[in-house]
């Protein structure tokens, strides 16, 4: 059987993905406290994604547009999103005192957000590992956060678009 280019590249994006979900779920979490979640989109549900990155750039912040045209001439997207539980260490990064209070005052853990930005690191690594043109857009997943995608408890949520083409998507982008 012959695979096309077109067909072996997919294949290999959706490979990468998987990889990079795995990578995002093993990496290193504050106090063994695992509140993230991760999931793949292409196709329709990829388009719904970045119909709703237009929609939140309609009030006129064109790098959302830049950002969807990006996902539009990707393969796919890994969405990794976290939640904010406080580990109940009172280490006041956050700003406030106590965990308590952070929770109470509905301010997001600190550690949470640092959770989130390792496994987003070792998602990319991952991929860069792989030799896979991705780029990290808080874009989309603001929009991922507008459309529910996730359970309830995540709050914070990154996307990497994965593409494979001669040339990388993610370089020379203009803004509309």
């Amino acid at each position: 059987m012959i695979y096309s280019s077109k067909t072996t590249e997919r294949s290999a994006a959706m490979q990468a993905a998987e990889l990079m979900s795995a990578a995002a779920r093993t990496a290193p979490k504050a106090c063994g406290i695992d509140l993230t979640e991760t999931m793949v989109l292409d196709g329709e549900d990829k388009d719904r994604l970045t119909a709703a990155m237009r929609e939140i750039g309609g009030g006129g912040d064109s790098f959302f547009f830049r950002d969807a045209g990006n996902v539009d001439a990707c393969h796919c997207i890994i969405l990794i999103g976290a939640g904010v539980k406080a580990r109940g260490l009172n280490c006041a990064l956050c700003g406030v005192e106590t965990c308590a209070q952070a929770s109470t005052d509905g301010i997001a853990c600190a550690l949470s957000v640092n959770d989130l930005g390792i496994a987003v690191g070792s998602a990319a690594a991952t991929a860069m590992d792989l030799r896979m043109d991705n780029r990290v857009l808080y874009t989309a997943g603001m929009a991922a956060l507008k459309l529910k995608l996730f359970s309830d408890d995540i709050k914070m949520c990154f996307g990497i678009g994965l593409s494979t083409s001669g040339k990388n998507v993610f370089f020379d982008r203009p803004m509309k």
